[in-house]
């Protein structure tokens, strides 16, 4: 993901500042490449590449005749021992190819099915939700804008009060001002534009009161 600026990190407290103007509400924005490096995935491929040699050498056993003699040129027929050492020199050549081809993370990324990316995106979110901005209110009205840029998700993360007045589709219209601008490349002004969303929420049912504090930083974290 390409880093934020300073003009931008600035923009977005900014924003936050502004929204917490008019309520009790505390919004803290949290934007990273990837929510998970996926070594699983890499793994599950690898494994899998592997199983489906083995399943062609036993489905045409000649083939490793065949390869014996095109690599080691011998005359004689091969023992069973020197087959089977060959397969697990190809099968090892297999595993650890596949394992090289997907550190590479556009790749891997493509491999990684939708619903493990979304998983793994709102655990994430939630991880960092509970360290960040959980019960650190006291009306324990926290919020949490987090992006995940390499999976394409975004999470809105909130604490008790707000989740027992406002219902999840409420924040369908943040979702979709923070996802519009960032599919065109302008991260900051989808994370601007959601922020100025949440704050109107928040001031609705949360207007700002003369005993509320400044309770969590006006600020995006990057990881």
């Amino acid at each position: 993901m390409h880093r934020l600026t300073a003009e931008d990190h600035e923009r977005v407290s900014k924003a936050i500042a502004k929204a917490e103007e008019k309520s009790d509400g505390e919004i803290i924005a949290v934007a990273t490449d990837y929510s998970d490096k996926y070594h699983d995935a890499a793994l599950h491929w690898a494994v899998a590449a592997v199983m489906i040699m083995l399943g062609v050498v036993a489905a045409f056993p000649q083939l490793l005749e065949n390869w014996y003699a095109l690599l080691l040129g011998a005359w004689q027929e091969p023992s069973l021992q020197a087959l089977l050492t060959l397969l697990l020199f190809f099968a090892l050549l297999k595993f650890l190819g596949v394992l090289l081809f997907l550190r590479w993370m556009p790749l891997r990324m493509k491999l990684v099915p939708g619903s493990t990316k979304t998983r793994r995106v709102r655990a994430r979110a939630i991880d960092i939700y509970k360290a960040g901005a959980e019960r650190r209110t006291i009306g324990r009205t926290g919020i949490l804008v987090y992006l995940s840029m390499g999976e394409h998700r975004a999470e809105i993360i909130h604490d008790d009060a707000i989740t027992e007045v406002v219902t999840p589709e409420t924040w369908g219209e943040a979702m979709a001002a923070l996802l519009g601008p960032v599919k065109e490349g302008r991260v900051t002004d989808g994370i601007v534009a959601a922020i100025e969303e949440i704050g109107d929420v928040l001031a609705e049912h949360f207007p700002k009161s003369s005993e509320d504090t400044n309770e969590i930083p006006d600020k995006l974290i990057e990881l």
